[in-house]
């Protein structure tokens, strides 16, 4: 049986992935990296208390075989671009480079519909940046994951989203063909999506759009 690493467990989709690592026959051991104490006891858990800013302080206790990377906040909630990239830029790339030097054999993550490193919009850019960033290290497998709009409930509030959500649900019968990808998605399909593609043990660097996303995480 594997070994799960997750930074981001608490989150929408990370904390229903977490649910699915510890209930797998396929995980012996789920390893949380996070910022303080989330009050969730499991027999197969392991939970480390890091400063995520001090890469030398947790860098030996990245050791497994499957690296979840759900971590991400907004420019709103970050309170700047440069925190806001902190987050979703800065330390998914430490924790992939320290997974690349441990021999991790798989990092996954999530990104988001639009990802570009050219484009224009903040958000878009920096998850398009850490996506090249990623191609460039030697991993076995590498997953990247573009849901679009996300349904589910947030432990915070986030009116635009919920606006979003609203009129993205209203109008998603119109989503069909080529525009499938624009869809909203359930966080819950996500976190499955992430599961089943785990266990897939295919090699290289794959990009899922949302669409692939939403059949993949139904099966």
């Amino acid at each position: 049986m594997k070994t799960a690493l997750i930074i981001g467990s608490t989150g929408l989709i990370g904390s229903q992935l977490l649910q699915l690592l510890l209930e797998s026959d396929q995980y012996s051991r789920v390893i949380t990296f996070v910022k303080r104490d989330s009050g969730i006891q499991h027999p197969k858990l392991k939970q480390h208390i890091i400063d995520f800013d001090n890469p030398e302080s947790y860098r030996d206790l990245v050791e497994g075989d499957d690296f979840f990377c759900t971590i991400g906040t907004t420019i709103n909630k970050a309170g700047s671009k440069e925190v806001f990239r902190k987050v979703d830029f800065e330390y998914p790339e430490q924790f992939a480079k320290i997974a690349t030097q441990n021999k991790i054999k798989q990092f996954l993550i999530i990104s988001s519909l639009g990802a570009d490193a050219a484009s224009s919009n903040f958000y878009l850019k920096t998850k398009g940046e850490i996506e090249n960033l990623l191609k460039t290290l030697a991993l076995e497998q590498i997953s990247i994951l573009r849901p679009s709009l996300l349904l589910g409930n947030r432990t915070e509030f986030r009116l635009g989203e919920k606006i979003g959500a609203f009129f993205m649900k209203a109008f998603s019968f119109m989503f069909v063909g080529n525009l499938r990808k624009y869809k909203p998605i359930e966080s819950a399909t996500v976190a499955k999506a992430l599961f089943a593609i785990a266990q897939q043990n295919n090699k290289g660097f794959t990009i899922y759009e949302s669409d692939s996303i939403q059949e993949i995480g139904k099966q």
